[in-house]
């Protein structure tokens, strides 16, 4: 694409910028991605973008106890968590361009001056590191309406400083009216004083505005609701306009929250701003999916089985598909969160005995993988609907490996290197999402070389996994793994009743069991395509299953 074209793309682009400020996690992200689907449901096309301060070039290697889950695009970034909520929200697969860090930015430029592109200048944060955040938010946008983009942290933070700055000099070269920005603050209640305080808000919007940036709107995180004279309190004292302030409640749901926007007008005066014209939404679908969330007519019980029970972020797309199932259909799911660690031959039974659906998610490393394996084979043989994913597949076949065929030592690699049959093993080599090969051996670092991305799967016709898909013949989801079945031992598996029912380029993407109602393994993992309106086919199928399993 020549320059001018470019430019002109780039003109035609409405940029909403989203801050935090007074402390973190108080959900910019669903703020964001609220926005984002009201605005979509306009009939407006609609991106979104993530842009995070901290140094790492992407969450892949850091622990789920620190970052929370590790989501993965179609075409194989690790990114933040936020990017399944917007994608959950917008029912759009975004990408690469969709996500980025100071730790890529700098690489990045670092990159650039090694190779002589400056032309022997000396590099700096503005204007080299700004001007390349600057030319990442100008690329997600290009060929949308609007790009919506949250700015990771809190005001205030050193490290958000050049993102802040690139997206203060973005407004200025863009106009007012293709720009504006959204500040989104707590507004705490004071239980001995009995009230809500506004000064927290007042000092983060005087910390943004030191650096340059007048918020358009602010969005108030509380627990009570905001009357009008404290709206107009914070109208007057952060100088924006009445209707420009918003409030967001704690809801029952996530999902709520697009609805509780609509409620207050927010898109009337973002269209003023942005001279978006007369605005009409539909959110009706998206409406009667919420109230099946808050008050359904059935409910299953399911058991997550894992080893980050305690930090429910870990999981955090793979619970958010399990609401989508339980909407679509009309039944709450209730989990049983089920510490891997614990569970023991004495009291599998105990624990599973009252549910209705055995899960066991995707991890790394062998800590809990007895607990898991004990759990798979109760499943098993009690016949209770069984879905594993990723290392829940791995692990079903180690359990039909050990319990079935009686192979001594079966195991996996990852866990015993000297086994004596690597049921799960390490290939050499595959060809990735882009086409290019790559290499992994023990030594390979584990943020480079692991299967990530949408890969296509050859499905069995007349299997289960073909019914789940509705008879289709190919499929394509999405994979964050390193090791990967032993197809040496597919006969003895197959001659006892387990069977491989996805393939990919000869890589063992599914497998299944003739002999129990409802039992899949699958490689990828299904929870990263799922969203709202459109959940995925497998955990559909799986809660249908429990619910149709429910134990009175």
């Amino acid at each position: 694409m020549d320059e001018v074209n470019k430019k002109a793309q780039d003109s035609q682009t409405k940029y909403i910028f989203i801050t935090g400020g007074v402390l973190s996690s108080l959900g910019k992200g669903i703020a964001a991605a609220s926005i984002a689907t009201l605005l979509k449901n306009t009939g407006l096309k609609v991106s979104m973008l993530k842009a995070d301060p901290y140094i790492n070039v992407d969450p892949g290697t850091m622990s789920p106890l620190e970052h929370g889950e590790v989501f993965v695009t179609d075409d194989g970034a690790e990114t933040d968590l936020d990017l399944g909520h917007y994608e959950r929200f917008l029912d759009k697969s975004l990408s690469q361009d969709n996500s980025f860090t100071t730790g890529r930015v700098y690489s990045s430029v670092i990159e650039k001056e090694r190779r002589g592109d400056y032309k022997g200048k000396t590099i700096q944060v503005i204007p080299h590191i700004v001007g390349e955040i600057v030319e990442r938010i100008k690329k997600a946008g290009r060929g949308q309406d609007i790009l919506i983009v949250e700015i990771g942290g809190t005001v205030g933070d050193i490290e958000g400083l050049p993102f802040l700055e690139a997206i203060r000099a973005l407004r200025i070269e863009v106009g007012r009216k293709n720009a504006m920005n959204i500040h989104l603050t707590l507004v705490p209640f004071i239980k001995v004083a009995g009230e809500l305080k506004t000064k927290p808000t007042q000092h983060s919007v005087g910390e943004l505005r030191r650096i340059g940036i007048s918020p358009d709107m602010i969005i108030c995180r509380s627990e009570q609701p905001l009357n009008r004279d404290l709206k107009d309190k914070i109208a007057s004292s952060c100088g924006v306009e009445r209707n420009c302030v918003i409030e967001s409640l704690d809801a029952l749901s996530i999902y709520q929250v697009p609805l509780a926007f609509l409620k207050q007008d927010i898109l009337t005066p973002i269209a003023e701003l942005l001279e978006l014209g007369d605005l009409k939404v539909n959110m009706e679908t998206w409406d009667s999916l919420v109230k099946r969330i808050i008050a359904p007519t059935k409910e299953t019980a399911i058991a997550f089985v894992g080893k980050y029970v305690d930090l429910k972020e870990s999981y955090k797309s793979l619970t958010e598909s399990i609401i989508h199932a339980g909407a679509n259909l009309d039944t709450r799911v209730n989990l049983k969160w089920i510490d891997s660690e614990k569970i023991e031959s004495e009291n599998v039974d105990e624990l599973l005995r009252d549910v209705d659906g055995v899960l066991v998610a995707g991890g790394f490393g062998e800590r809990g993988i007895s607990g898991k394996i004990e759990a798979i084979k109760f499943a098993r043989e009690h016949k209770i609907p069984y879905l594993g994913i990723c290392l829940g597949m791995q692990l079903a076949m180690i359990e039909f490996a050990k319990n079935v065929l009686h192979l001594e030592d079966a195991n996996s690699v990852e866990f015993n290197q000297e086994c004596t049959n690597p049921i799960i093993y390490l290939i050499d080599s595959f060809i990735d999402a882009n086409g290019e090969k790559q290499i992994r051996t023990y030594q390979t670092p584990i943020g480079g070389t692991m299967r990530l991305g949408a890969y296509t799967c050859d499905i069995k016709p007349n299997s289960l996994l073909s019914k789940i898909y509705s008879g289709s013949k190919q499929v394509k989801e999405r994979h964050r793994h390193r090791y990967e079945a032993n197809p040496k031992y597919r006969a003895e598996f197959e001659g006892a009743g387990m069977i491989v029912s996805g393939e990919s380029e000869g890589l063992i993407e599914a497998i299944e069991l003739n002999s129990h109602p409802w039992f899949l393994g699958v490689q990828f993992h299904p929870e990263f395509t799922s969203r709202l309106v459109k959940p995925n086919p497998v955990i559909l199928s799986f809660i249908d299953a429990s619910i149709k399993n429910h134990v009175e």
